[in-house]
């Protein structure tokens, strides 16, 4: 994990030879209390107390504990543990409060999407009714009382797989789309993870909880999979990764939230051999065992310099823009379909306090043919782009841009390389 520029992790127990081996590191950990001892910590404080002390006090501070896990999307486990979730959270917490650590250690519990009664459109998000007063409600106010996030697991993989014929491949890996408008409240969405994201805060806002933040402790894509879990390819998996991770590290938020930004992990550090389960179950690491890439995307902004989001032919969009060679570079070009109406305020905004140079698509001017929106803003965006040195996040422009790695031409116009 240094040697990749990880900087946290979530683990899904509390083994002391993998805490100790994050002795010193300065990455951040997140330990999980298993559901198989929820039903304890809630019974007996004594039990809580005693878990802290050998599984976190022990370790800290030399090992970064950040966050503590009660369970694991335990609405959903067989074995009936939700009446348990509150108790055993409320007592690990006092537990942290009597050693003095429960203003550096948070505790939450990680829910699946599956909790949602609605999760489409976005603005109709609501939690499943039988979970509301005897989970959701306390424990979201058991969250905004210790300043702790909800803890969730996003999978757009399970979501586009199961309904692939209606959702765009390209809206599930963060690819250039023309977006999808959330006919409740007029947003539109140029993810399904983001869409994902806005579905639980929607939830949390009918319940007057809009002050609660949230972690997203699984997100990932399959490397491989059955004949029929359709998507699951390394193509996909590192396009969803990758994308996932400029996603977060150029910063902002969701539609619903555009100023909160959001701590995401990716799921699996490592592919799991031994999982019981269709395929995909065995494939969503990141590394194989000996430490080499499944595929090969970055984890840091340093690395963002230099990735692209190679898609193979097959599965790549046609670009109405002649390509010329590229030598390294990028440049950054308008999405004609995200609507005119934004691309119009995109440009506005490039030519006036972006301080982009737009002197050459006034009329008469070298680039003003051909005359169309998509052009003229392609021009904009790409001399702001290359005055601000082609920095991360200075390609985006409210989702209506997006960097190319050879060089656009519209008609005679060609686009400058930096200046």
């Amino acid at each position: 994990m240094k040697s990749q520029g990880i900087e946290r992790v979530k683990v899904y127990d509390t083994d002391p030879a993998v805490l100790k081996a994050l002795s010193g590191s300065a990455i951040k950990v997140v330990v999980n209390l298993p559901n198989e001892q929820l039903s304890n910590a809630a019974k007996r404080p004594s039990f809580a107390n005693a878990w802290v002390l050998r599984n976190v006090v022990s370790h800290y501070p030399s090992t970064a504990i950040e966050a503590i896990a009660i369970g694991n999307e335990v609405f959903v486990d067989t074995h009936n543990t939700t009446r348990f979730l509150i108790s055993a959270m409320k007592n690990i917490h006092q537990a942290l409060v009597k050693y003095k650590l429960d203003d550096t250690i948070k505790v939450s519990s990680p829910v699946a999407l599956s909790a949602l009664q609605n999760s489409y459109p976005s603005s109709a998000g609501s939690f499943r009714p039988d979970l509301i007063e005897p989970v959701f409600k306390p424990m979201l106010e058991f969250l905004r009382q210790t300043d702790s996030s909800l803890m969730v697991n996003i999978y757009p993989f399970f979501a586009y797989e199961s309904n692939a014929n209606v959702i765009s491949l390209d809206y599930a890996l963060f690819r250039e789309n023309p977006g999808v408008v959330d006919a409740g409240n007029g947003l539109r969405y140029f993810s399904l993870f983001d869409a994902q994201i806005d579905a639980v805060f929607a939830a949390m806002s009918a319940l007057k909880y809009d002050d609660v933040k949230i972690t997203v402790t699984e997100t990932g894509w399959p490397s491989k999979g059955d004949s029929n879990e359709v998507g699951a390819s390394i193509e996909n998996a590192a396009a969803y990764n990758g994308n996932l991770v400029r996603r977060v590290l150029t910063g902002g938020g969701t539609p619903l939230r555009p100023h909160e930004d959001i701590t995401v992990y990716l799921f699996a550090l490592f592919n799991e051999n031994k999982k019981f389960g269709p395929t995909s179950e065995r494939n969503f690491g990141l590394f194989y065992p000996n430490e080499k890439k499944v595929y090969n995307i970055p984890f840091t902004v340093e690395g963002l310099k230099s990735y692209r989001d190679h898609r193979s032919p097959a599965t790549g969009g046609e670009q109405r823009v002649s390509r010329g060679p590229s030598n390294g570079q990028t440049w950054c070009v308008a999405s004609a379909q995200v609507g005119k109406d934004k691309l119009q305020a995109a440009l506005d905004y490039a030519c006036g306090e972006g301080g982009a140079d737009c002197h050459p698509i006034q009329p008469g001017s070298t680039c003003f043919d051909p005359n169309t929106l998509e052009s003229h803003a392609s021009f904009a965006f790409n001399s702001y782009y290359q005055k601000k040195g082609r920095g991360i996040g200075t390609c985006y422009f409210g989702g209506t841009a997006y960097v190319v790695s050879q060089q656009p031409k519209y008609g005679k116009c060609e686009f400058p390389t930096g200046y």
